[in-house]
């Protein structure tokens, strides 16, 4: 079904691998008549084609990247656009598409309004954007239907930024990278290492692009084998895939901790593009006649099951047929691994789900950019035509990706198949993908095609006692579950025909509701704030010296940046840095606010210029331990902060605000393991925090230690490999070692000037 290479491989006219090994260069000689060097053929990739086009360093192995286009939604670009007006922004300088899918509710709460959705549209006007209102389309797929084009790159302020089997090759970060691309700067990189998808076979009848998706995933994410690479689609079972196909694989790449995607076009993603009204957009991209790939992951898609994915992660993967076959083991299982996820907090348990031998669900919902696509939801209503849900505890809700998919599921009879089982259909909105809509009752089993189903991701509050669970499968098999009134099937297990419908694209809705500047900026707009819209506090440049409180420390083996700040309704005060950060490690360590404000006190008073030891007695017996060995510390030269550990924090979502609202609780360092995703080690950075790792094993300090990092701003100047730092005890100072990894001259400045904003301050 899936393998993964132990080496590198050769792939020799997009169809024959030779794995690197001490015969291929014979191999590859014999069969191509020339001899090739590994580091040529590496240059032969699409990934590498499209990269080079776009880095302005003039040197491939360190790459500044501008990218053609950017997108943002209404959690996220708020606080990129007061960072860039912060930093000088006069104009957008490349098409900015500001659209609205996750606050789309306006539900009553007084901050969960309509306010960024009008700062969102003065500012396209003011500073030459496209504003897509609510309902109109989530945000990956008008990028698809109107941003996307062969051999382009796209940068976008969601971890789901995944453009690849359109030719388009798509990265997903957070908020500050986006600003640098406001402010005409570059987005940093090394050459990232490029991964084949070596596709063959054909899809069976009942298997689904997220099937496909989670079966690669549990191959991959638990190894680290894709991590900050390029996976690239190639082989000739990518031509047995439709366009809608591999737009379901492709969004779900993000799961992988890989950096992009990109994938190999032909007639059929032609067709889409020609669908769309843009065939000028259209490329055809292959690699060389000799490609050097750092792996290889091989897909036979006829080998491919329905999966579920059970909670609580993306690769805690099955096969649907596994399950209902070792049903008791696998729940067992899962209840298991969610003593660590859920801490104890709750008592949770999945075997009570089995019911005459089966495993019953509650809820299904098919949604977002992952599964609200036009081919999910039509096998969806084929599959569902003429059954019933049933009137019992399951329900059914389906959110089409954007309006005109939704005009043409009523022209083409889909939607009122799938109303008339009772399923719900709804407008576009990613609220089921991040805790904002459809939270299941207590104790609740949900199997979702949406993107994630990490602990508390789709709305369960664990500090108040209430959790739910989130799988993730196809449409097609939630389908089938639904027309089991709830009981788990695989699409495979039922006789159904699944039609090819065609696609009709209608712009018109866009034409008509669509804000677009066409890059003309009118400075005479005046940008509208509402009262909980907030600039960013003032932070300090990066002292001599630190003293840092630990004020968390977590020792799951992943820790998602929705357990560092949690999504759903929280994100109602996105908008408001100070408002947002009360919420900081809320669900995971509620303990974290209280103990990070404790500190941070002792830093605003030395801001002030007040004395530190009056504003924060706590402050006087850790000094006075430091200045036995370092008589030199004084609170002009020395910071106070917080800092937490976590072995691997930064999985899932590109939020700054998991970096942020440390950061405004005066939070100055994480300290790691390792890093889950690139996006969140930068997230740090450019919020002038120090993204320190310490040697597994090695943790010499505690939750509530002090620890004192002497000359760091030296050591950030100087990129000194090894950090001295201590462990504030009673007897005296225990000395450790920090390090803080590779980082670039300008990540540095940024870390010494205390964060982007400041760097970038005119």
């Amino acid at each position: 079904m899936i393998s993964l290479s132990d080496v590198g491989a050769y792939l020799l006219n997009g169809t024959e691998l030779i794995p690197d090994n001490g015969e291929a260069a014979a191999a590859i000689k014999s069969k191509t008549g020339q001899e090739i060097t590994k580091e040529t053929a590496a240059k032969n990739t699409i990934a590498y084609s499209i990269l080079e086009k776009h880095n302005t360093s003039g040197n491939m192995e360190k790459l500044k990247i501008k990218f053609d286009k950017l997108t943002s939604h209404d959690i996220t670009f708020v606080g990129i656009i007061q960072t860039a007006r912060a930093s000088g922004l006069e104009k957008f300088p490349i098409p900015y598409v500001l659209t609205n899918c996750h606050n789309s509710l306006c539900a009553v709460g007084g901050t969960i309004n309509e306010d960024d959705h009008v700062f969102g549209l003065t500012c396209a006007k003011r500073y030459g954007g496209m504003y897509v209102p609510p309902h109109q389309a989530v945000i990956h797929q008008f990028a698809r239907e109107m941003l996307a084009g062969g051999g382009r790159m796209i940068l976008g302020s969601d971890s789901h930024t995944r453009y690849g089997a359109l030719g388009t090759m798509a990265m997903g970060e957070g908020g500050p990278e986006l600003v640098k691309q406001l402010l005409s700067q570059t987005y940093d990189i090394n050459m990232p290492g490029v991964v084949a998808v070596y596709m063959t076979g054909e899809p069976m009848k009942g298997v689904g692009p997220q099937d496909v998706a989670l079966a690669i995933i549990g191959a991959v994410f638990g190894n680290g084998y894709v991590k900050n690479k390029v996976m690239e689609f190639v082989g000739p079972g990518v031509s047995n895939l439709s366009a809608d196909f591999r737009i379901g694989i492709d969004v779900m790449t993000t799961e992988t901790t890989c950096l992009s995607s990109i994938w190999r076009t032909d007639d059929n993603i032609k067709e889409f593009y020609d669908i769309h009204g843009r065939s000028e957009d259209y490329a055809e991209l292959n690699p060389g006649a000799v490609t050097y790939y750092d792996g290889v992951i091989s897909v036979d898609l006829s080998q491919i099951k329905p999966m579920i994915a059970m909670p609580f992660h993306p690769s805690n993967v099955y096969t649907i047929e596994e399950v209902n076959q070792n049903l008791t083991d696998i729940l067992h299982d899962v209840e298991k691994k969610a003593l660590v996820s859920l801490d104890g907090a709750v008592d949770y348990k999945l075997t009570d789900k089995i019911v005459d031998g089966k495993l019953y669900v509650e809820q299904g919902i098919i949604a977002g950019c992952a599964g609200g696509g036009f081919e999910n939801i039509c096998a969806a209503a084929d599959i569902l035509k003429g059954t019933s849900i049933g009137p019992n505890e399951f329900t059914l809700s389906v959110y089409p990706a954007s309006t005109p998919i939704y005009m043409e599921l009523i022209k083409n009879g889909c939607a009122a198949a799938l109303l008339e089982t009772g399923a719900i259909l709804k407008t576009a909105f990613c609220g089921p993908c991040f805790g904002a809509g459809d939270t299941p009752a207590n104790n609740a089993f949900s199997i979702r095609h949406s993107t994630r189903n990490f602990p508390n991701r789709e709305g369960s509050k664990l500090q108040n006692g209430q959790i739910s669970s989130v799988a993730l499968m196809d449409a097609r098999s939630i389908a089938a579950t639904a027309a089991n009134k709830g009981f788990l099937t695989a699409a495979t297990d039922i006789d159904v025909t699944l039609n090819k419908y065609k696609y009709f694209f209608d712009k018109t809705i866009y034409e008509n509701r669509v804000f677009d500047s066409k890059g003309v900026a009118d400075e005479s707009v005046e940008v509208k704030f509402g009262p909980n819209i907030k600039d960013w506090p003032a932070m300090s440049a990066l002292t001599d010296n630190l003293v840092l409180r630990v004020v968390s420390e977590i020792h799951d083996p992943v820790t998602t940046t929705d357990e560092l700040i949690p999504s759903g309704e929280t994100s109602s005060y996105r908008s408001n840095p100070l408002g947002l950060a009360e919420f900081t490690l809320s669900r995971k360590d509620p303990a974290y606010v209280g103990l990070a404000k404790e500190v941070q006190v002792a830093e605003k008073a030395r801001e002030a210029g007040e004395h530190v030891e009056t504003a924060y007695p706590a402050a006087t017996p850790v000094l006075a331990a430091i200045r036995k060995q370092f008589a030199d510390v004084t609170q002009e030269n020395t910071g106070f902060g917080s800092t937490i550990f976590a072995v691997k924090p930064g999985d899932g979502s590109a939020r700054e605000q998991a970096a942020s609202c440390q950061k405004v609780l005066g939070g100055w360092a994480n300290v790691a393991n390792e890093y889950a995703t690139k996006r969140y080690r930068s997230n740090l950075i450019n919020w002038g925090m120090l993204p320190f790792l310490i040697k597994k094993g090695e943790l010499p300090f505690k939750n509530k230690d002090y620890l004192f990092i002497p000359n760091i701003r030296k050591a950030v100047e100087e990129k000194q490999a090894d950090i001295k730092a201590y462990v504030v005890k009673e007897a005296g100072l225990q000395e450790f070692t920090l390090q803080l990894g590779e980082l670039t001259d300008e990540e540095r400045q940024i870390i010494l000037k205390g964060c982007l904003i400041n760097y970038n301050r005119v």
